[in-house]
């Protein structure tokens, strides 16, 4: 069994994957509208980094435009406070018989979701020039019954 590692604060994201992380101003996005069904594992030959979504999920990326939600089981309390995590993998494959490991605690990988990543970067891509665009005032509210214009 094969153990990757990657530490939050020294680790090196592909651009793609700081992106879609975000950052603390910019949009954010919820990562399950854009998790498809389950599947039983996944090939993944890097380990690009990882983005909390909850107590139980994690995004683990796996190369530039490869993301997968998983879902976690067991005793995981730190997840949403660790500074490096590590996946395991057997033959660079990870499945539901791998672990999360965050610090001395073992989370089962207990459903894996692939996401679409593609969809999440042109959604990102709108919110941004959306929120680069001024806000228009409202109309001025019509008159209100039997009050006249001059």
């Amino acid at each position: 069994m094969k153990q990757l590692l990657l530490k939050g604060a020294s680790a090196s994201l592909t651009a793609a994957a700081a992106l879609l992380a975000g950052c603390a101003t910019g949009p954010k996005l919820d990562y399950t509208d854009y998790a498809g069904e389950p599947v039983k594992s996944f090939y993944m030959n890097n380990f690009d980094g990882w983005t909390v979504v909850s107590k139980d999920q994690v995004v683990i990326w796996s190369g530039m435009n490869k993301a997968y939600l998983l879902t976690l089981t067991g005793y995981c309390p730190d997840l949403q406070l660790a500074n490096a995590i590590a996946v395991t993998s057997t033959g660079n494959t990870v499945d539901r018989f791998e672990k999360v490991i965050v610090g001395r605690d073992r989370c089962f990988i207990n459903e894996i979701r692939p996401l679409d990543t593609k969809q999440m970067k042109e959604d990102r891509k709108l919110l941004r020039e959306q929120m680069k665009k001024p806000q228009e005032p409202p109309p001025p509210a019509p008159p209100a019954a039997g009050e006249s214009k001059t």
